[in-house]
């Protein structure tokens, strides 16, 4: 009957430590510099991140390989674009995929009742990926499907969406790359209309 005892002691004990780990893992990184505002051309890099973004990447997405890197050569804008290259990652999407976020706080939220216009250049190759965005505050959103597509793209494609913000909330993007490929991304512009 003791040894009934330990057993499931040391269960309970297993059990709640590894949910005490897994609800401390990191879920994105994030490199800051309030100067760099939206850095939505990705120009500014700290440690190998675009500054002012929530990134997901191979330290924070579990089962996956990819890298983020600064597309020298393929830009749309400025001198760089921001470039996925994805081996393998899992197609849920959020912080199980490769892909960034950004409520904007570093440059200012674009908050309170309005129309947003959120603009962005893109190309792929083999990858699919998806672009959510809306108004949201810390404990309600609602978040839409702007586009979803695994569409091949050899040239650059400009995509311009109109994003309605309500009262009490701010606006929020998220990109995620739900199957391997290589996906760019570059002047990401927001504008109040």
């Amino acid at each position: 009957m003791k040894r009934q005892w330990l057993n499931i002691i040391g269960k309970v004990t297993l059990t709640f430590t590894l949910l005490a780990l897994t609800g401390c893992m990191q879920m994105s990184e994030m490199e800051t510099d309030k100067e760099a505002g939206l850095n939505g051309g990705f120009e500014v890099t700290k440690n190998g991140l675009p500054v002012n973004w929530l990134m997901y990447t191979p330290n924070t997405v579990p089962n996956s390989d990819f890298k983020i890197t600064f597309d020298k050569n393929n830009f749309k804008e400025g001198k760089q674009s921001l470039m996925f290259d994805v081996k393998n990652c899992s197609s849920t999407g959020g912080k199980l995929s490769p892909g960034f976020t950004n409520e904007f706080k570093e440059s200012g939220q674009f908050e309170g009742e309005g129309n947003y216009e959120l603009s962005f250049w893109i190309k792929n190759d083999g990858s699919k990926y998806r672009i959510n965005s809306g108004g949201v505050s810390p404990m309600k959103g609602n978040m839409k499907k702007l586009i979803e597509s695994d569409q091949s793209l050899k040239e650059w494609k400009y995509l311009k969406y109109e994003i309605n913000v309500p009262k009490n909330r701010y606006l929020r993007m998220e990109l995620n790359i739900l199957q391997p490929g290589i996906f760019w991304i570059d002047d990401i512009q927001i504008v109040k209309i």
